[in-house]
């Protein structure tokens, strides 16, 4: 007798050794790179475990001593029980199931076609989409499981109150979180900021990468990313809404004759706009702008589409220098003059 025992018990390790094994095998296969097709593979891998399982309960049993017919009686008779006892919450839940995945995929569908819909605001209308999807996914999942054990006799007047307090306890302990989240609501809805535009939070510029209902994620253009949360972001300077303005400084020596600079630098620039599509207006000389101890100082602006004006800064300058040099008006540079007393 214990020698059958010691039999059976060998036989059965055995089997469930290569239930894991090709089961392994098996998922190991379909994780590989370039052989997975996502969730189809996944979903195949795991019904090839269930029906291969049960093949191998079944040979179990018989290595136990039980005959086929009885392994068979048993299952169907303990489906039965199921079926006749639960019949109705079963089928509550299938339907609750089925009418909560396709809230679920009609609400995501929708909502992405929205934020995808080509408009001037087309980044904001992704941030408040994926937002929203995170939304009802939850709001639904919470729903449709007090349902489901409603369905199953389970009373969830006790579990809504405890919510309700662990929430309550969560609220307290974790205010600058709420605050965050808070912030994160109003930054968004009130397009403070979109992804992809250029701001200056807290002394730090860049673009910014991701908006979230907690944080903030920008990146200079050094590629150093900065996250902020969303309830210490008490001031932000946006500049990707308007125009920006490009400006070239420069300096002459007090014996060049000022208008003359201006006249000149007004005809020659004109073909920064043609150079640069860009530019909204041609450069403007503003004419003097300090009188410095060796040299008058002057500037020019430029007017640029959002965030355009750095390349158009670098080609006045040297545009600039080229016409001066051109024309023999001297751009002075600071000189000391040194009186050797005897």
């Amino acid at each position: 007798m214990t020698d059958g025992i010691l039999v059976s018990a060998l036989l059965t390790a055995l089997v469930a050794g290569s239930v894991i094994t090709v089961f392994a095998l098996v998922t190991g296969r379909l994780s590989k790179p370039g052989s997975s097709k996502g969730k189809p593979r996944i979903l195949l891998s795991y019904l090839f475990f269930i029906l291969f399982s049960g093949g191998a309960a079944f040979l179990v049993a018989l290595i136990w001593g039980m005959s086929a017919a009885e392994i068979v009686d048993g299952v169907r008779t303990w489906v039965s029980d199921i079926l006749s006892d639960n019949i109705a919450p079963i089928t509550g839940s299938v339907i609750t199931i089925m009418v909560a995945l396709a809230i679920v995929r009609i609400s995501v569908y929708t909502l992405k076609a929205i934020g995808e819909k080509e408009s001037p605001h087309k980044q904001r209308r992704q941030t408040i989409s994926k937002v929203l999807q995170s939304i009802v996914k939850y709001t639904v999942l919470i729903i449709s499981t007090i349902v489901i054990l409603s369905m199953w006799g389970v009373d969830v007047a006790p579990a809504l109150a405890g919510l309700g307090i662990i929430g309550l306890v969560i609220g307290l302990g974790a205010q600058k979180l709420i605050g965050d989240v808070i912030n994160g609501f109003f930054i968004i809805f009130e397009q403070h900021y979109n992804v992809g535009e250029r701001v200056e939070i807290q002394g730090f510029k860049g673009d910014v990468t991701d908006i979230g209902l907690k944080t903030t994620k920008v990146m200079s253009w050094k590629g150093e990313v900065r996250i902020f949360n969303n309830g210490d972001i008490s001031s932000v300077t946006n500049f990707s809404r308007k125009f920006s303005i490009a400006t070239a400084p420069f300096s002459i020596s007090y014996e060049s004759d000022m208008q003359k600079t201006i006249d000149i630098l007004t005809s020659a620039l004109k073909d920064t706009k043609e150079r640069f599509p860009f530019v909204i207006d041609d450069p403007v000389v503003l004419g003097v702008t300090n009188l410095a101890d060796s040299a008058v100082e002057m500037l020019v602006i430029c007017k640029t589409e959002a965030e355009q004006h750095y390349a158009v800064e670098r080609y006045l300058k040297q545009r600039i220098k080229e016409i001066l040099d051109e024309n023999g008006i001297e751009i002075p540079f600071p000189q000391i003059v040194v009186s050797n007393k005897e």
